[in-house]
């Protein structure tokens, strides 16, 4: 079988959190010149290199991959761009995690497959599948991109949703439908176009990307190849565990989630990992951070995303962050950007759309 990339190759890409496949990008060149567009300009302002596209055995950048295809969105003027390359995509890009999947016992055997081996794929992306807390018999899937300080991105969230039903539909069935499909940004089209395109009802600012489903969907049986699935999933154990645990970006994950109760606590989610909070302090400080470091900069990173790409009041700013009054959340921006939410969400449209006239 042939499985990909060499081991050493994709070993060095862990090293950096900030790389992902060329198979991320399959079909844009097609795509953006089927939109009038001509995608060699977008690529090179990317950094990425035309003829590293739809190659597995190659890593580029994680940060150009998003930045190209939000460039191509507005160059072509088509603010469904992400979704519309989705439709040119599927779990090929995957490679041999997605071999993983298809080749698992039944559907949520194939989620926690791109649950423990997304590294393979990206670093610098992230699967999740748990329980709704209140709803045992629902489920949520959550993707998350794990770099900080990105430009908006809202396009590369509909482009990764958009392949993610496509690869539902392959498991579970053509017309597989989730319950609820949420997305952290505002609209980029109609409402009506997204439930027509993901079949389901769109959620917008939402704290995280995902879906919604429900928890028996998870039990479906697929066709199961043990001896494939054991061969591709002993191969993906050795590759993504070279890259050793990283303490601080678990920590991130689960603050995150916990912000809005206000629980976000050092020793809640010491807890968590069955630490002492003087250990898992000792753990980030060798990753070269602070858990009051670590929360401050995933607070500023939740309110520059609210503040650019949502309509959210502050007094639910607030609440998401875990603040109890609205004046720490104006104070908190102040150091942040040096200046109040509102000001600063004006300004950063303001640029966002003197940057888009400008191409």
């Amino acid at each position: 079988m042939a499985i990909g990339a060499g081991i050493g190759a994709a070993l060095l890409a862990f090293q950096d959190m900030s790389v992902v496949r060329g198979t991320a990008l399959s079909n844009y060149p097609q795509l953006v010149v089927e939109l009038g567009g001509d995608p060699k300009p977008l690529l090179h302002s990317a950094g990425i290199r035309l003829q590293d596209i739809a190659e597995y055995g190659v890593f580029v950048p994680l940060r150009g991959a998003i930045q190209a295809v939000e460039l191509a969105a507005e160059a072509t003027e088509t603010p469904d761009f992400g979704r519309r390359l989705a439709l040119l995509q599927g779990i090929e890009i995957l490679g041999p995690v997605g071999v993983a999947a298809r080749t698992a016992a039944t559907v949520g055997d194939a989620m926690t497959i791109f649950a423990n081996f997304m590294a393979a794929y990206s670093p610098g992306l992230s699967f999740h599948v748990g329980p709704v807390s209140d709803r045992p018999d629902r489920s949520f899937l959550e993707f998350q991109i794990l770099l900080q300080r990105l430009p908006g991105h809202a396009q590369t969230f509909e482009l990764s949703l958009g392949v993610t039903l496509k690869v539902l539909r392959l498991l579970a069935g053509n017309q597989y439908v989730p319950l609820s499909v949420h997305l952290p940004h505002q609209p980029l089209t109609s409402a009506a176009d997204y439930r027509h395109y993901f079949g389901c009802r769109p959620c917008f600012s939402q704290p995280t990307a995902g879906f919604t489903i429900r928890t028996a969907d998870l039990y479906r049986p697929l066709s199961h190849d043990e001896l494939a699935h054991r061969a591709v999933v002993e191969y993906l154990t050795t590759l993504v565990a070279a890259k050793g645990p990283d303490m601080s970006q678990s920590v991130r994950t689960i603050a995150r989630q916990l912000l809005p109760t206000g629980a976000a606590k050092l020793e809640v989610i010491a807890a968590q990992f069955n630490q002492h909070p003087k250990t898992l302090q000792r753990r980030l400080l060798d990753e070269g951070t602070t858990f009051s470091a670590l929360i401050d900069e995933l607070r500023r990173d939740t309110a520059e995303h609210y503040l650019r790409d949502t309509d959210i009041n502050l007094s639910h700013l607030t609440r998401e962050l875990g603040y109890t009054e609205q004046s720490v959340l104006t104070r908190s921006c102040q150091r942040w950007f040096g200046t109040g939410p509102m000001a600063y969400r004006r300004a950063v449209r303001s640029r966002e759309r003197a940057a888009g006239s400008r191409r």
